[in-house]
């Protein structure tokens, strides 16, 4: 399985800075190994950003995105306490999905 999934939220009054960080190759199928051999694709598909359960982002990725890719977003309405959870799928059909308690 994946590296874990770094969320990062902070709460400045009404609105919450939400960082994440998605570790994963986000390989295109175009660079070539020191062999020269071809190295196949291997991309984040979707992902979902739920908050307490419900989701609030449902994203599509594809090739085009770079190694680890960072989201950043703010948010309204998110508490101390609440559960912010962040899921992918990739096109090789491993998932990860890691969860944080918003400070």
């Amino acid at each position: 399985m994946a590296d874990q999934i770094k969320i990062r939220a902070q709460n400045q009054g009404e609105v919450t800075d939400i960082r994440i960080l998605m570790q994963h190759p986000m390989e295109t199928g175009q660079r070539k190994d020191d062999k020269g051999q071809s190295i196949p694709m291997h991309f984040i598909q979707t992902f979902t950003v739920s908050l307490n359960g419900k989701p609030i982002i449902d994203g599509q990725l594809n090739t085009s995105i770079s190694r680890n890719p960072l989201f950043t977003f703010k948010a309204r309405g998110i508490k101390a306490g609440d559960k912010l959870s962040v899921a992918w799928t990739d096109n090789s059909g491993d998932r990860r999905q890691d969860e944080i308690t918003v400070a």
